[in-house]
């Protein structure tokens, strides 16, 4: 199998999970959070609906400086609007990966903080370590989810509010 079909695939698989947590924010929560060091309910949720523009760099640039970066998320204050920038971030990302070769994921990518290279691998590991990276964050999202009372959607299997195996 091509490194590209399999990208697409498990972005296909993990955008789908996505689509469920996000859709299952209630309005009206955007500055919440847990506790005074976590991050705001809002900003998280933003993240996991545009981690994947990040793919979109990773095939289309060599590199990104991540404090000289001006791609933030957000604020999408609603549920129907983290799902509509999802919804690009996925057909971004997808579209990028239908127009390169396994060839070009094979070269390197490099990750900056103020000008220093923090982390490089060949873009595939990358992209990978993207998408195990979204699945961090939706999975904090889902305990956010739990302690403001909202419903826990199957994501990997069943959970306690939705018996589904997803």
């Amino acid at each position: 199998m091509k490194l590209t079909d399999l990208l697409r695939t498990e972005l296909d698989r993990e955008a789908g999970r996505s689509r469920r947590v996000l859709e299952q924010v209630p309005e009206g929560q955007y500055e919440w959070k847990p506790h005074e060091k976590s991050m705001i309910f809002g900003y998280l949720a933003d993240m996991v609906a545009t981690i994947p523009m990040w793919i979109s760099m990773q095939v289309t640039s060599n590199d990104l400086d991540i404090t000289r970066s001006n791609v933030k998320p957000g604020p999408n204050k609603t549920s129907a609007a983290l799902v509509g920038a999802l919804d690009k971030a996925v057909a971004d990302a997808r579209t990028a990966l239908e127009q390169t070769t396994d060839e070009h994921l094979l070269t390197p990518w490099q990750l900056k903080a103020k000008g220093t290279v923090v982390a490089e691998a060949p873009r595939h590991e990358m992209i990978q370590d993207t998408l195990n990276h979204w699945a961090h964050h939706r999975g904090q999202m889902t305990v956010y989810l739990r302690l403001l009372g909202a419903k826990v959607p199957s994501v990997y299997g069943p959970s306690a509010d939705d018996r589904s195996f997803a």
